[in-house]
């Protein structure tokens, strides 16, 4: 039989998921390159190790239970999906009685393409504790906090039929409130629940690779066309407005995190530029559907001008957010979605005159924020308490790499 159109159209709208999949599973190590640059030189092989443990234990935890409990029934509704409906994705293989698979196209690329937000959000994470925690430890909260925060949040956000966000008309069409904000909330708790690196002050640390850092803003920047074009799921209109503000906004990220410091230091930075755009991805990605593009260069502005600002409250206020996951993902996170309920198109403040979808982004991200906080902060706890989630002292002075993982990232030979 001769495939329809509708069959046609189908195939390609799978074909651009698959290929979307694969730019922001390429995220998860742009996360690697970028915050590996960022941390001391005896300290890059434990960073770019967290991001590819979370990319095994939550690749293998989505697949068992995790898809299932993000769009499974529901088995508590509008927060929660049946974990064993898809258990290992077999629903979606056609199984016949032979044994021969007839594998569901639409069902397997879209199961794939959520499993990479999972594992970039914890991922992220682990940029507020660099250089002090012990692996076997981050993948115990990996696993616990994919599973008890994640999994549902997916559900209450990326899942449109059943979240009880979608349904009350939240917008976050990629994850603002279920990546960036979920993972920077985490990130601020486990901050608090290790405390400081030794000898915690501002300026003590400077980069020790800048352009790891910058290949790895490159590669992030790279996967997000698939991050934000991608959650349209179809190849149309939406998609091509999604991937012009995923240029917009970054771009003009950069330039006012550039000005910050100019301003503020005298010197524009390779690093802020690199910070800048990741910014402005952040900002972007809850609301790449529903701004023009020029509200997203606002936006972008906005978000680089007042995240380079954030970055250093963490001195002022005494927590040890390593790598800024704290000011760039969960304020712009929380930027981004907000700015939806002022400005975006034909639901926001300025073309409706209500304060009703401001109301809505704001509820959605203050209860993403605080369940994931607290969740984080009791599981980083009792790991701390029990088998112990930070190296020593001592450890952390020698180097986390060769101490955790008998490596060095630059092992130069001596005669």
């Amino acid at each position: 039989m001769d495939p329809t159109i509708e069959d046609v159209a189908g195939n390609v709208d799978s074909l651009w998921l698959l290929v979307a999949a694969a730019l922001v599973l390429l995220m998860t190590p742009g996360v690697a390159f970028f915050y590996g640059g960022m941390v001391k030189a005896k300290s890059v092989v434990s960073m770019m190790m967290m991001s590819f443990g979370a990319m095994a234990l939550v690749g293998v935890l989505w697949v068992l239970y995790g898809y299932s409990m993000a769009f499974g029934d529901p088995v508590i509704p509008g927060l929660l999906g049946d974990p064993f409906q898809y258990f290992g994705l077999t629903p979606f293989l056609g199984i016949t009685d032979g044994g021969a698979m007839d594998p569901d196209l639409g069902g397997l690329a879209f199961a794939g393409f959520q499993a990479t937000f999972a594992i970039i959000t914890v991922a992220l994470i682990s940029g507020a504790i660099a250089d002090r925690a012990k692996f076997g430890a981050w993948l115990v909260f990996a696993g616990v906090w994919v599973t008890v925060v994640y999994f549902p949040v997916a559900f209450w956000v990326f899942n449109l039929a059943e979240g009880w966000a979608p349904v009350w008309g939240v917008n976050d069409f990629a994850g603002g409130t279920a990546v960036h904000i979920n993972a920077g909330a985490a990130g601020l708790a486990l901050a608090l629940v290790l405390g400081k690196r030794v000898g915690f002050q501002k300026g003590i640390q400077k980069p020790h690779n800048v352009p790891l850092t910058l290949l790895g803003a490159s590669l992030l920047w790279f996967g997000w066309f698939g991050f934000n074009a991608g959650s349209e799921a179809a190849v149309d209109g939406v998609a091509a407005v999604a991937w012009i503000n995923t240029l917009a906004a970054p771009a003009a990220a950069i330039l006012g995190w550039l000005i910050v410091e100019k301003l503020r230091d005298g010197k524009p930075t390779s690093i802020g530029a690199a910070s800048g755009a990741v910014t402005g991805l952040v900002a972007i990605t809850p609301a790449c559907n529903i701004l023009t593009p020029g509200w997203a260069i606002v936006l972008g502005v906005l978000a680089g001008v007042i995240c380079a600002l954030a970055v250093d409250l963490k001195f002022k206020l005494g927590f040890d957010d390593s790598l800024d996951v704290v000011g760039i993902h969960l304020v712009g996170g929380l930027i981004g979605t907000l700015y939806i309920g002022i400005f975006g198109a034909g639901i926001g403040l300025l073309d409706t005159g209500s304060f009703e979808q401001l109301g809505k982004q704001a509820a959605a991200a203050f209860g993403v924020m605080i369940y994931s906080f607290v969740l984080a902060w009791v599981i980083g706890f009792i790991i701390q308490k029990t088998m112990g989630f930070r190296i020593k002292n001592e450890d952390e002075v020698a180097g986390v790499d060769t101490v955790v993982h008998g490596e060095e990232g630059y092992a130069l030979e001596t005669v």
